[in-house]
């Protein structure tokens, strides 16, 4: 019969997924699994709070996918703070972001909120079949920058995107011209942080 510890070593060594490792050394494991060896030190004791530093760092995408699940399966009980500068772990597994800049809190929210109040303009890289005047481009509303590719092929970042993509397609129509691309791109959270340090440095 097992003892309380023994029961809690074999009942951590489930969650963490380290079963067939068990019989290793540590130097012995991978890079992944070495991870789970830090992830079970942490939850042997069974903490309310497990504070994580750069837990994917150095993984191959397979481990990397295999710890951020076994992340996300903790974070379901527990409450997981994640200090990291990779952006795209932040979006993958919290629900709360706060971002440090020289030692001060410039941002505190969710994800969505954040990318909602601080990524609310949209870049829109078009293409049209012959060219088009950059004077013309610059009076439509809602674009804000323009950069010019060549003639007929531009990056413009605007604010109210549906608007502005149909002011492009009345554009091309009134040019007696047609759109050959179009492709838009809103901020991602990397690009939120960079845009808060700097403005905050």
């Amino acid at each position: 019969m097992k003892t309380g510890i023994t029961k809690r070593v074999a009942d951590i060594i489930d969650i963490t997924g380290l079963g067939k490792e068990q019989g290793k050394k540590i130097k012995m494991l991978s890079k992944g699994y070495k991870q789970r060896v830090g992830l079970a030190q942490a939850l042997i004791h069974n903490p309310e709070v497990l504070i994580l530093d750069e837990p994917t760092s150095g993984l191959d995408p397979n481990q990397l996918v295999e710890i951020r699940k076994l992340i996300a399966e903790i974070g379901k009980d527990k409450c997981v703070m994640l200090s990291t500068h990779i952006m795209q772990e932040v979006e993958a597994l919290c629900n709360r972001v706060i971002i440090i800049n020289n030692g001060k809190i410039i941002a505190d929210d969710s994800t969505a909120i954040l990318k909602e109040q601080f990524a609310d303009k949209t870049e829109i890289s078009i293409s049209f079949k012959k060219p088009i005047d950059l004077a013309l481009l610059k009076s439509i509303n809602g674009i804000e920058q323009i950069t010019k590719f060549d003639d007929a092929s531009y990056l413009v970042v605007c604010r109210q995107a549906e608007k502005v993509k149909e002011a492009l397609f009345n554009l091309a129509s009134s040019r007696q011209t047609i759109i050959l691309s179009l492709a838009e791109s809103s901020k991602n959270l990397e690009q939120v942080f960079m845009d808060l340090t700097k403005q905050k440095s």
